[in-house]
């Protein structure tokens, strides 16, 4: 059973993952016992666990506003947070796991394919990209570039203007656990729709919307590439 150490154990993701069986032997880390502004921090739990692999979930995130006001927080939770555990992989050969967004995106043409031209529409897309930097730098990596988000739907309404693969956690899961040995790029997500879309068949009573750029029109990735490894 392949051991994996995960960051920001207490993340919405990861309470989630938590409850999920498999083949895998996860070890949820919260940030006061893995914390990813320190080297010797992430060293010293690769040491104690000695995980096969390292999943990267702790940054930060919502709200989306955070990576304006306080660009500082942002640098330092998803950039050289990111390069600090990347540094500490390289050191010891141990593959990496990272989650990236799928608003590394410019967001103005759709379907985009894992090898198109990347330019992020908000701080927190650029934040992301800057991770997504160094851990390219490394070739014993994993990145997977998604859209998810926890069910049920958190808001009261939804773009109807916005094209977008929204995932639940909880079946974005069920693809992670098959692909946790590969290397590479993968765009993961549901069929691309719009937001109001996605978040209707499971609220018929949600309120539609639409973005005068609040979000980009087309924001959908192409997901050819992980619908025909998983076939």
């Amino acid at each position: 059973m392949k051991r994996i150490l995960v960051t920001g154990g207490e993340g919405r993701f990861a309470k989630i993952l938590k409850n999920k069986k498999s083949k895998f032997k996860f070890i949820f880390r919260n940030k006061k016992q893995l914390n990813i502004l320190s080297d010797k921090s992430i060293r010293n739990n690769i040491k104690k666990f000695k995980p096969d692999y390292l999943m990267h979930l702790a940054g930060l995130s919502r709200p989306m506003m955070i990576h304006e006001k306080n660009v500082k927080k942002s640098i330092d939770l998803n950039i050289i947070g990111t390069a600090n555990i990347i540094k500490v992989c390289v050191e010891k050969n141990l593959k990496i796991i990272h989650f990236s967004t799928s608003y590394v995106y410019q967001g103005q043409k759709g379907n985009y394919k894992e090898t198109d031209p990347l330019l992020p529409w908000n701080n927190y897309g650029w934040s992301k990209l800057g991770a997504e930097c160094a851990v390219q730098m490394y070739k014993n990596s994993l990145i997977l570039r998604t859209c998810m988000t926890e069910r049920p739907f958190v808001h009261k309404s939804a773009f109807s203007n916005v094209k977008t693969n929204f995932i639940y956690h909880d079946d974005f899961i069920k693809i992670l656990l098959k692909i946790l040995d590969k290397k590479g790029i993968f765009n993961i997500g549901g069929k691309p729709q719009t937001v109001y879309q996605f978040a209707k068949k499971e609220n018929k009573n949600i309120k539609k919307i639409f973005s005068k750029g609040e979000l980009p029109l087309k924001m959908d990735m192409n997901l050819k590439k992980i619908t025909k490894y998983l076939k």
